[in-house]
């Protein structure tokens, strides 16, 4: 076996067996999430039945969150993947089980995580090597697969029953030892979607529902009895009365359907109005008299006189049931306009009540339906009077100001950026809610988007201030967002990009347009040559699948720079600049399957006359996916490169940091720990301190100019962007993420216990 896998399986061993601090206790360091919050997809919120409390929620982008004190404040926890379920103990408390592509449980009410599935001693191997860098455990043996669906026996916490799916089979199986040992019991027809067990059942052979897209599993004594349904499945959930009444919910493109015969008959609900849509639904395990569902595109009236009348007004929101779908009331209704019950924060005062659509994913409390939980693809909604009103829980408004994060924040940003004119003037540049200001030093937080074209709004890249122009700054922005990322050139072809520049005289509150001469793209990075005349700054832009762009009139027009650049279509990405204005351009990556010496590669670029031409550099052995470049301020012949793994290898090859004491002739590798960087900083106060950041869970710190790194404490999202200095304290950087928000704290923090919730797996020693 590999060295590499070695050491990355004793690493992963002993991750299971450290003491990880408290919940409540700070983060090595101190690191904090800032910035308005929400932002992101949010799914499967999830009530402890022991505390109502206590909640967690996870999101698309790898970040799980608990709260203990009814959603006014979550922590962040994360477990290297997006979390799937998650599924209390009936009756401890503090245990809680989380469900990736393994099976984690946590003791102490989410404070530690263990892994329980596969067991360590099986692990041979972690693969880290597609484009997210995922991780995935290859285990010997692994009977179980993916576990895609858990519940425990009500009155037995050491009894679990997990659905299951490997090699395309799909199966049941029982552990009655907490997990230690799993016997199959049964086949599945197909991937399941969620398991639950009758409590009123009797223990020694208990009745199971598995629910799949096309099918309803029930197994009792007499065995497992396959259910098909006339529909296709899109959500599914069930609750056990006391009087021995179990109800089925679904939602399918149909409409809403009810079984309370164990699924042999469907009974479709009338729903109120026309031409509904329907995505999540849940009831009270407790209570499935009561259940809510999610639901949008709703007319009013006769449809043909509607037609007639061109009448388009449509709602959406959260209908609820408290009779077991007999009847449904409206209790969330909006359209354009905010609904007088609705108790927002700032998205819909921002974009208006569409722009989170209506709840992906929805969770009733077991022992309250009245308490139920609506997430979507920015927020957390909470009502606690059974829809009578819904109240935001992923922001808060600052008196007197604006708004700030509870800790839920799903947000993917780019930079952090400073007025050189007032310190407490800050921005964050966001996909998918544009740009963001804080008036007071990044208490609160703000939209500052105005002006910008509609069609430019979802993304900024980046900006710059002039430091000589008080109130003068340019941005970049597009529609399309999460570049270099492939699934957003996978299937779009980049001349199809909109974005541009735009400018700012006060100081990024409003903007205007400013790209005479640039074509419509995804610009998402830029440089100002500091040099250049107050009244004819010199800037340069990185377009995506267009190249690069210079302006020597102030952004006021601009005009194409590819002389020399051979790519078609290049995926123009970074910018860097030495203090003889040799001006870097990084290109990025274009393929996947992990080749290299191909039209795909990525590219490093190099041009000493002001863009007017470009030769192409040498790229270290075995890399083609560049992508961040910093350059020595005190020797322009030292650069620093973060590269990208291929596809190739179990942890990803030709990814790490690389030095050039030559200007790129050479160079050689200074970190192959961490394989996925995204970028790499230099501190602007000490040019030997240099950063880095990447899709493996850690930050990283040099202090020599690049010779040895050290991983930064109290930093583990998984999939981070860029460290940045804090330039009012030399001991706090904020870190960019992929989804996680911006994180804030100091790079003195004790590494002792690692972290939060999982230690670093420390790929490569």
């Amino acid at each position: 076996m590999a060295k590499f896998e070695m050491r990355t399986i004793a690493l992963l061993l002993a991750l299971l067996m450290f003491t990880i601090p408290a919940l409540g206790s700070e983060r090595p360091g101190g690191f904090t999430m800032i910035g308005p919050g929400g932002g992101g997809a949010m799914f499967h919120p999830t009530v402890s039945p022991h505390d109502p409390n206590t909640a967690l929620v996870a999101c698309d982008m790898t970040g799980a969150y608990i709260t203990h004190d009814g959603g006014r404040s979550w922590r962040m926890f994360n477990l290297r993947d997006v979390v799937h379920f998650f599924a209390f103990d009936p009756t401890d408390p503090k245990t809680i089980y989380a469900g990736t592509r393994n099976l984690w449980r946590s003791n102490d009410a989410g404070e530690t995580w263990k892994l329980v599935y596969p067991k360590p001693s099986t692990i041979q191997a972690i693969r880290m090597n597609s484009d997210h860098s995922d991780e995935t455990v290859i285990a010997n043996p692994d009977p179980l697969g993916t576990i895609q669906a858990f519940a425990i026996d009500p009155a037995d916490s050491r009894t679990f029953y997990a659905a299951t799916a490997k090699d395309q089979k799909f199966a049941l199986f029982i552990s009655r030892d907490s997990g230690n040992s799993w016997q199959q019991t049964d086949t599945l027809p197909e991937q399941a979607q969620h398991i639950w067990v009758d409590p009123n059942s009797p223990r020694e052979s208990r009745t199971l529902y598995a629910a799949g897209q096309h099918y309803v599993v029930v197994k009792n004594a007499s065995g497992a009895q396959n259910r098909s349904t006339p529909f296709e499945l899109l959500d599914v959930s069930m609750g056990f009365g006391d009087q021995k009444k179990a109800v089925i919910y679904c939602v399918s493109k149909q409409g809403i359907f009810v079984s309370t015969d164990s699924a042999s008959s469907w009974q479709k609900a009338e729903f109120p109005g026309n031409g509904s849509q329907f995505r999540a639904i849940a009831t009270s395990l407790r209570h499935p008299e009561t259940a809510y569902v999610s639901y949008k595109d709703m007319s009013e009236g006769m449809q043909l006189l509607n037609a007639l009348r061109r009448h388009k007004q449509t709602w959406f929101g959260v209908a609820k049931t408290s009779d077991a779908g007999k009847t449904w009331q409206l209790v969330w209704k909006e359209s354009s306009t905010p609904a007088a019950n609705v108790h927002d924060a700032w998205i819909s005062e921002r974009f208006g009540p569409g722009w989170a659509e209506n709840p992906l994913d929805m969770g009733v409390a077991d022992q309250n339906p009245n308490l139920a939980y609506g997430t979507d693809f920015g927020r957390n909604m909470q009502t606690t009077d059974g829809g009578a009103n819904w109240t935001a829980l992923y922001s808060r408004r600052v008196p007197g100001a604006e708004w700030t994060s509870t800790g839920l924040d799903v947000t993917t940003n780019y930079g952090v950026f400073w007025d050189p004119f007032d310190s407490k003037r800050e921005f964050i540049a966001y996909t998918d809610i544009g740009l963001f200001r804080s008036e007071d030093g990044g208490k609160s937080w703000r939209s500052s988007t105005a002006g910008v074209p509609k069609d430019w709004l979802n993304t900024t890249y980046w900006m710059v201030f002039d430091p000589k122009m008080r109130g003068r700054v340019w941005s970049v922005n597009s529609w399309t967002h999460d570049l270099p990322r492939p699934k957003m050139w996978r299937k779009r072809a980049t001349l199809d990009y909109r974005g541009g520049v735009c400018r700012s005289d006060d100081g990024g509150k409003t903007w205007i347009k400013s790209n005479n001469g640039m074509d419509e793209t995804a610009p998402t990075h830029m440089l100002l040559d500091e040099s250049s005349p107050v009244d004819a700054r010199v800037l340069y832009v990185a377009a995506m699948g267009k190249g690069v762009y210079k302006s020597a009139d102030g952004g006021k027009t601009w005009a194409l720079k590819n002389n020399g650049i051979t790519q078609s279509q290049p995926f123009a990405w970074r910018l860097a600049m030495d203090s003889s204005k040799t001006l870097y351009l990084v290109v990025a990556r274009r393929s996947e399957d992990g080749n290299i010496g191909n039209d795909g590669d990525g590219a490093l670029y190099r041009s000493r006359n002001g863009a007017e031409s470009w030769e192409k550099m040498t790229l270290p052995a075995g890399v083609n996916g560049p992508n961040g470049l910093a350059i020595d301020p005190g020797s322009s012949n030292r650069l620093y490169l973060a590269a990208w793994a291929r596809a190739a290898g179990m942890h990803g090859d030709g990814g790490g940091i690389f030095v050039s004491n030559d200007g790129g002739k050479t160079w050689r590798q200074a970190l192959d720990r961490d394989r996925h960087v995204y970028d790499i900083t230099i501190d602007p106060r000490n040019s030997k301190i240099l950063y880095a950041s990447g899709f493996e869970s850690s930050a990283w710190r040099s202090v020599d100019r690049g010779e040895h790194w050290t991983r930064i404490p109290g930093f583990n999202f998984k999939w981070g962007h860029r460290v940045i200095p804090d330039p009012a304290d030399a001991s706090s950087i904020y870190v960019t993420t992929f989804g996680g928000s911006v994180w804030h704290g100091s790079v003195n923090g004790k590494s002792g216990t690692l972290d939060i919730a999982t230690p670093e797996l420390q790929p490569g020693r």
